[in-house]
């Protein structure tokens, strides 16, 4: 989507380029400067230099250190004898308790339901008190808001507040001083604080740049939001992508988003799988499916982008069940996974033939199911559920383009 919304400035929205840098010195020694990594593999797609910038191998694994630090730095000393309070998924949580244990803070995050069990643990373990409660982060921030109105705790917004976009545009610091010729950036967005700052960052020494934001498609609040001129909420969200499942973007983000920001764009699940798949075997990079979004965007339409292009690895945190089930889900949607059905004759040897078949074309056999009773089936025929392991969508059409050719009748 392109936005065509109006760029004057307002006063939500007024993050400048001195107030990036003064964040950039908050931050000296606490988050790293995070590696450019050149992508080949990327670059040969999209016809030009491809870069990442990889967030997930800042300190907490992702970007939110950046924000959260620089927020909590500055409250007073009254304030932080109060404590502080977040609400988060976990990448903010970790940035939050991280920033909280340096500046000797008190925290306490309320995290929702089914956040992931390694952020949790790596919060904890940060000295923060780790509360859950509802299904998404609006219900944990509802929370965090109740308990910052009884205990007077300080509530540090994980997008949502001047010094949170400000600690993330120093990100955008170091892409335009590590890729100087860049032409396009693309940056995972869920309520927009790296997004946002990222823009600021880049448009003011480089307002040539085109600067996209990516967001999960099935919890994409910006479109809306843009076409609507106001934060508008998402009735539902269903993504897999927890670090950008945000429903409502902030008034701070938006106004800068609105202002600084030429393209928001989503991305699917399938497409989120198979960049994390891609970025594993290609880049040996591991990322959240959020932190794969920019990727995903590349991958959809790899000549969309003006190069040198680059595309950053928003995070890191990924529970390793949920990496096993992704890897698999990418691998279905790339084709390396696929699932037949083969009507074959009932008779012996019948089932030995079509494994054959299957092997001499190349295609592994992880499953094999016999259904002999269905009321679709003629007397002398059985149905076969295969799964097979491919080499690629190519390699998948070839298989079956071979068992239709011994007589098969195949369907997906």
């Amino acid at each position: 989507m392109r936005l065509t919304a109006s760029r004057t400035r307002t006063t939500l929205s007024d993050v400048k380029l001195a107030d990036i840098e003064a964040a950039r010195e908050l931050l000296t020694g606490v988050a790293i400067r995070t590696p450019m990594e050149d992508s080949r593999w990327l670059s040969a797609l999209a016809g030009g230099p491809v870069l990442l910038k990889c967030e997930n191998l800042q300190r907490t694994g992702s970007f939110k250190a950046r924000g959260a630090y620089t927020r909590i730095s500055r409250l007073s000393e009254e304030e932080r004898s109060r404590g502080v309070v977040a609400a988060s998924a976990g990448n903010h949580a970790q940035g939050v308790a991280l920033a909280a244990q340096l500046l000797g803070i008190k925290a306490t995050v309320f995290m929702p339901e089914g956040a992931p069990i390694p952020k949790e643990r790596a919060t904890r373990a940060y000295g923060a008190d780790v509360v859950f409660v509802g299904r998404y982060l609006e219900d944990a921030l509802a929370a965090a808001r109740e308990f910052e109105a009884e205990t007077g705790a300080v509530l540090i917004h994980p997008f949502d507040h001047v010094d949170i976009v400000a600690g993330q545009g120093t990100a955008g610091l170091e892409i335009v001083e590590q890729a100087p010729d860049l032409q396009s950036v693309l940056v995972p967005c869920g309520g927009g604080g790296l997004l946002a700052g990222i823009a600021i960052a880049v448009k003011a020494l480089r307002p040539d740049v085109r600067v996209i934001g990516v967001q999960a498609k099935e919890a994409a609040a910006y479109p809306e939001s843009l076409r609507q001129g106001c934060p508008t909420p998402l009735e539902t969200m269903n993504t897999m992508a927890d670090g950008i499942a945000v429903g409502l973007p902030g008034e701070v983000t938006f106004a800068a988003v609105r202002e600084y920001v030429d393209d928001v764009i989503t991305v699917s699940e399938e497409s989120m799988s198979r960049a994390l798949l891609a970025l594993l075997e290609r880049a040996k990079m591991v990322v959240e499916p959020a932190g794969a979004a920019a990727v995903a965007a590349l991958l959809d339409d790899p000549t969309a982008y003006q190069t040198p292009v680059v595309a950053v690895l928003s995070g890191g945190n990924i529970d390793p069940l949920l990496l096993g089930k992704v890897i698999r889900h990418g691998m279905a949607a790339a084709g390396r996974y696929v699932s037949l059905h083969v009507n074959i004759p009932d008779m012996p040897g019948g089932l030995a033939e079509l494994l054959t078949e299957v092997g001499r074309a190349g295609a592994n056999v992880l499953e094999v199911v016999h259904e002999r009773i269905s009321p679709s089936l003629d007397l002398d025929r059985v149905e076969v559920h295969l799964q097979l392991e491919t080499r690629g969508a190519p390699h998948a059409e070839k298989l079956k383009t071979r068992l239709r050719e011994c007589g098969y009748r195949i369907h997906e």
